[in-house]
């Protein structure tokens, strides 16, 4: 029998879970990211005196966003966070389940393509006090170019009266892009740009929220990027509509070329 949202969201309040997550985090998580990645946390003092609980967000390029962020919070803040994740890809098989909920302290997100989700989690986690981390992408980025929010984050962040945590990443998507099967070789450079909490404006709606959230998340990968000789995510959107551009161009050619064809044969 399936539990409910009552009794699903109790183990994400219990201490002893926090201590042992905090300790899986920091003595197994954290080791391991820093063998992989040269990791750079930037914008800590912006988190101080921030208290429980808040919605931290970042863009969404690769499997290591998730971990980057957490393991790049203070503890008193990461061992309390629960993050999002998608229900139809990390809940689908026990063995991925597991780590989730040691390291991650996951909870799946139905994104309507089947697989584990319990509608209201999200609310109910921050009504009880539990910071949650969200990609309001709603998927990995193929290409590295930022996509649309979707405004859920910014529609919980009014409705419970709490902040937007802005994280952006920078490198991540050249660490480990989707398409890239083994993890990351050569410890790669990662940043881990922590800004300032965001509150909704007074009788704020949702969709103008997240698109201000958007544009902070942009201009804290960009500033970033620029400043240290990276690629920024206006780049990436700009190499993706060029080569969107030309797969069209092409498609259109060999169209054209297979009309020809076929003219040719009629004759």
């Amino acid at each position: 029998m399936a539990k409910s949202l009552d009794e699903q969201r109790k183990r994400y309040t219990t201490k002893t879970g926090a201590v042992t997550r905090q300790t899986a985090q920091m003595l197994l998580l954290k080791p391991a990211l820093h063998r992989m990645l040269k990791i750079r946390v930037h914008g800590l003092a912006n988190l101080h005196g921030l208290e429980s609980p808040f919605v931290v967000f970042g863009n969404h390029s690769s499997h290591l966003d998730a971990p980057l962020i957490l393991t790049s919070l203070p503890s008193r803040l990461g061992k309390q966070v629960a993050v999002g994740a998608a229900g139809d890809h990390f809940y689908d098989k026990w063995w991925k389940t597991g780590p989730m909920s040691l390291f991650l302290n996951g909870f799946p997100i139905d994104r309507g393509k089947g697989g584990k989700g319990q509608r209201g989690m999200s609310s109910a986690l921050l009504a009880d006090g539990v910071p949650i981390m969200l990609f309001p992408e709603g998927t990995r980025s193929r290409n590295g170019a930022m996509g649309p929010f979707k405004p859920g984050a910014a529609a919980l962040c009014i409705s419970n009266g709490c902040p937007a945590v802005p994280v952006a990443l920078v490198g991540a998507h050249e660490a480990w892009p989707a398409q890239q099967k083994h993890l990351p070789r050569s410890r790669p450079e990662v940043h881990v740009v922590i800004g300032r909490p965001m509150y909704p404006s007074p009788g704020e709606i949702a969709h103008s929220f997240s698109e201000r959230m958007r544009r902070q998340l942009l201009e804290l990968h960009d500033t970033t990027a620029q400043a240290y000789g990276r690629k920024t995510l206006v780049e990436y959107a700009r190499t993706a509509a060029l080569e969107a551009a030309q797969a069209t161009e092409i498609a259109h050619l060999a169209e054209q070329a297979k009309h020809q064809a076929e003219i040719q044969e009629d004759r």
